[in-house]
């Protein structure tokens, strides 16, 4: 772990928080190194006790973090140097906490390499067509999870065309009943328009007729008036 040196003037609190950190490394290297000598309870219990030391440590490493703002930028610098030495132990421990609970849970499952088995049979040759089957069905637990991933994000994509497909027939749907309408109201224009057209139609004969009428009425009458005054009167 890295070293402590002594507080700098004016960070008493830092140095607080250093100590406070270098209690709560020393219990989790303590419950690490227990690890591969518990059973299984034990050592879940163990794995949880480091890891809620792990939490605290980080939280003191958050808490130095905001302290060193406050110190003058004379003593900063060094400070910050061991602040960072605390982040990478703790990453370290992070690590080996990992690392060691992992491999406690393998030789809890497949028992410890070279152990013998009744008839001189090692543990490891009982145990290896166990551990293949194990392998074999994790790879095809991966398979199946990652077409199943695929098959998820082909649903997405395919769901997602599809809603836009729809959004662009609604669209059209939507221009072809305005374009419905814009029809009707033409028809309904020219429906009028032709029967106004009839109307007039109608009227423009009237007055033909009319007009052919009077001319007819006035030739007779002019005739009659000729044939009056020309033609000698009956005594």
């Amino acid at each position: 772990m890295s070293q402590a040196l002594d507080a700098e003037p004016g960070s008493e609190l830092f140095a607080s928080y250093e100590a406070d950190f270098r209690l709560a490394y020393a219990e989790i290297t303590q419950k690490i190194d227990q690890i591969p000598e518990l059973a299984a309870e034990p050592r879940k219990a163990s794995v949880r006790a480091a890891e809620r030391a792990i939490d605290e440590a980080d939280e003191i490493v958050g808490q130095m973090t905001i302290e060193l703002q406050n110190i003058s930028s004379g003593s900063r610098a060094k400070l910050n140097a061991r602040l960072r030495g605390y982040r990478s132990d703790l990453d370290k421990v992070k690590r080996e906490l990992r690392r060691t609970s992992e491999q406690a849970d393998r030789t809890e499952l497949f028992g410890s390499r070279g152990a013998q088995a009744p008839g001189g049979i090692s543990a490891d040759d009982i145990s290896h067509d166990q551990r293949q089957q194990l392998l074999s069905g994790t790879d095809r637990l991966e398979s199946s999870s990652q077409r199943l991933r695929d098959s998820q994000r082909l649903a997405n994509e395919t769901e997602n065309i599809g809603a836009g497909i729809l959004t662009d027939l609604r669209g059209q749907r939507e221009q072809i009943v305005n374009s419905r309408n814009v029809l009707m109201q033409a028809d309904t224009h020219v429906d009028k328009s032709i029967r106004t057209l009839r109307g007039m139609a109608r009227r423009m004969v009237t007055n033909r007729l009319i007009t052919i009428g009077i001319v007819v009425l006035l030739i007779i009458i002019i005739v009659a008036v000729l044939l009056g005054r020309f033609l000698p009167r009956r005594r």
